[in-house]
């Protein structure tokens, strides 16, 4: 929402800086939006009213210590110039506070905002009175609340303002946000208060849990009864973890939370803050010396280390499914004979699909549902049962926005596609803040947490997800000699117990579809669609025939480029089906390319009425299909086992005609129609040699049955050709 005094702010920035010149900026939208960049403008305008002739971004260490150098304490007698002022008033309303009228006057509205702003932030106490010290001002230039914001937890926001106010002093102590909600620089300030009580000096103090940080803890156990800054500090590390319990002493109801903790976390029930409950609290890794009973590796589990991990106390095992380089790490994906291996040792294994996911634009839904079908081949070509849990890995330090963008989708893809077409069940692998969202959306039950990576953004400030089954916490060697392995040690919560039993290893199916390469021949098969469907008297646009219905009608409300553009663009779907289904590709594209090709006014006609009431069914979506076939042909695949869902009634008819709309729900609906035809035709089920005369059969079943039937048939069979000869040409 526009607000009328932070565009005063920004109008202010463009006619004293030369629209942005000055600070080496463009010129601010007038918009009376606040956000970074307008803080960024204000901060370069402070830079520039103090002398820096680098200006920056930055509200770094040269801009703080200038500030506090010239200008230790800004009030209405020191304040140095009217901008300058001004640049505060502006920056006050940024955050919601009165600054006055921007007139460059430290008056007693700004004065009245000032105390209210170091009130919010805790350091009242610390900086009494309406001056503004250099550490205020830095928190002021940034987009940190200092007020409850939604969803803020009170607990939270008091901790936030006590570390403000008792550590805001030291040196490298910068004023946290006091907004109720944890965050990187929460656990950071965290860290820093912890060393500061520890006795380390400025300068030594570096927020980082190191080794004089863990060996200070381990002489700072607190327990029932303790009111120390330490009982604060400790009660502060669970409040931000999400546990039940108020901030201060070390009361019975802590200790009860903190054995609660202890158990969710697999750590000993001791109900005192002890080292590894501290460590747990602190940073995501925790105690790296604890033994964990799960790991997983990217090495060959032969006899010898088998052994080994059976004589170091681990049960569970985490194996690749597919390693997609073919020269690094030659051992990562699960070797034949392995999981014979496994189980023959009283191992257990739970399966990790990993490619190439360290960055967001990897992905996507269309990508989560492509993992999803390679994951499931390789599942049964290694011989994991239907039940096992597979972790689809997210490897890099992905942000909350990111999360919801890219990742969110992602798994969409992968939980639907796994779950219709596979007996399996998803997990999730990646930081701590993927796993809680992924498993509270529904798209995994399970998450295996990659904690050793405590700097992700997505790990600090983040508690341990609540559904989680392993927790990577280490890297570390056991054995030795031929026994030798290398392993991440993972601790594990008992919600996956692995697969400790084995189908006989099945392979990867040979000759299946893949997706099309659209750089080599997306503008080809065009070119031959349109040239064939131009030869059966289909041009471009435009044209008359036999709809799926059985009328006669005009159509080309899509064009063959559309229609063609369309098929296209979703080709990871008809490729995901195709080889889940082990068939051909065409046939399903070939009748959902013709039917958009051929909608026509009647066809919106019927929808219309349907959406009205006027009707109950009719043909609809991408390819056409009524309801009522619908439910049959997916209750006849549910049957056959190609399905993984729920029978449908009579009573599902509206739902399924409103799903019909989703394309890709549609073209799934394609898919196992073609295997119910087969069934209505008496055929065998198609397959990878399907014969040309039982798929002309089958794609004139589409159609229905009779001579309008057969024609559609004939027409259609040439198409599928074109389509089938550049599908053959991507899976050569």
């Amino acid at each position: 929402m526009a607000d009328a005094m932070v565009e005063r702010a920004q109008r202010f920035i463009n006619s004293t800086y030369n629209n942005g010149a000055m600070l080496g900026i463009s010129k601010l939208d007038e918009d009376g939006k606040t956000g970074w960049t307008v803080m960024y403008a204000l901060t370069r305008a402070l830079q520039y009213e103090m002398g820096l002739t680098s200006l920056s971004n930055s509200f770094g260490p040269t801009t703080l210590s200038t500030l506090q150098s010239k200008y230790p304490s800004l009030n209405a007698s020191t304040m140095p110039s009217a901008n300058f002022c001004r640049i505060i008033q502006s920056a006050l309303y940024c955050k919601g506070y009165d600054g006055g009228e921007i007139d460059g006057t430290y008056n007693s509205r700004v004065q009245s905002a000032v105390a209210q702003l170091k009130l919010h932030m805790g350091v009242d106490g610390a900086y009494p009175g309406t001056s503004l010290e250099p550490k205020v001002v830095k928190g002021l230039l940034n987009m940190d609340a200092y007020v409850s914001t939604a969803g803020a937890n009170e607990q939270i926001r008091t901790v936030q303002r006590w570390l403000n106010a008792r550590y805001v002093n030291r040196r490298d102590f910068y004023i946290i946000p006091c907004d109720g909600h944890h965050s990187r620089d929460v656990a950071k300030s965290m860290l820093f208060a912890i060393q500061y009580e520890l006795g380390m000096a400025d300068g030594v103090a570096n927020g980082n849990f190191g080794p004089g940080t863990q060996s200070g803890l381990k002489s700072h156990t607190v327990g029932q009864g303790n009111s120390s800054t330490w009982a604060y500090l400790f009660t502060a590390a669970m409040v931000l973890n999400k546990r039940n319990v108020l901030f201060g002493e070390f009361t019975g109801g802590v200790q009860s939370e903190v054995e609660t903790f202890q158990a969710f976390s697999m750590l000993p029930v001791t109900g005192v803050g002890d080292y590894a409950t501290w460590s747990s609290l602190l940073v995501s890794y925790g105690d790296q010396t604890r033994k964990g009973s799960a790991c997983d590796c990217v090495t060959k589990i032969t006899p010898e280390r088998a052994q080994t991990l059976v004589n170091a106390g681990y049960t569970y095992v985490g194996r690749y499914l597919y390693n997609p380089s073919k020269t690094s790490l030659p051992e990562k994906q699960i070797q034949p004979g392995e999981l014979e291996t496994i189980k023959n040792y009283g191992l257990r294994c739970f399966p990790i699909y990993q490619t190439f996911s360290d960055s967001a634009s990897y992905f996507k839904y269309g990508q989560g549902c492509v993992d999803a079908t390679n994951a499931v081949e390789w599942a049964k070509a290694h011989g994991f049962k239907s039940g096992s849990i597979i972790y689809f890995a997210v490897d890099y330090d992905a942000m909350d926005g990111e999360v919801t963008d890219y990742i969110l989708p992602h798994f969409r893809g992968i939980s639907r596609t796994v779950t219709e077409n596979s007996g399996y069940r998803v997990g999730v692998y990646g930081p701590r803040n993927i796993c809680q969202r992924v498993t509270d959306a529904g798209y995994a039950e399970t998450a295996f947490v990659s904690d050793m990576s405590a700097g992700f953004s997505g790990n600090l400030g983040y508690p341990l997800p609540t559904k989680w089954a392993f927790d990577q916490i280490s890297t570390i060697t056991v054995g030795s000699g031929t026994g030798a392995i290398n392993i991440d040690n993972d601790m594990a919560s008992g919600r996956d117990q692995g697969q400790n039993d084995f189908d006989p290893p099945a392979g990867i199916v040979s000759g299946l579809d893949r997706d099309l390469d659209q750089a080599k021949y997306r503008a080809p098969l065009l070119a031959d669609v349109q040239s064939y469907l131009t030869s059966i008297g289909v041009p471009e646009t435009g044209g008359e025939g036999w709809t799926a219905d059985g009328d006669w009608v005009t159509y080309g409300a899509v064009t063959t480029t559309e229609a063609f553009n369309h098929v296209m663009d979703a080709d990871y779907l008809f490729t995901n089906l195709a080889r889940t289904l082990k068939i051909r590709k065409a046939l399903i594209q070939a009748p959902v390319l013709w039917e958009l090709r051929k909608l026509n006014a009647l066809d919106a006609i019927a929808d219309e009425a349907v959406k009205a009431g006027l009707k109950d069914d009719c043909s609809t979506g991408w390819g056409q299909i009524f309801a009522w076939v619908t439910i049959q042909a997916r209750n006849y695949c549910i049957q056959q086992g190609y399905l993984n869902a729920s029978p449908l009634t009579s009573a599902d008819l509206k739902s399924v005609w409103d799903q019909l709309q989703d394309p890709e729900y549609n073209i799934r609906s394609v898919a196992y129609l073609t295997m119910f035809n087969s069934y209505q035709l008496g055929i065998p089920s198609p397959s990878l040699t399907t014969s040309l005369a039982d798929t002309q059969a089958l794609l004139a079943r589409y159609n229905g049955t009779g001579d309008k039937a057969e024609q559609y048939g004939r027409e259609l069979v040439g198409l599928y050709q074109v389509l089938e000869n550049y599908n053959a040409l991507s899976r050569a």
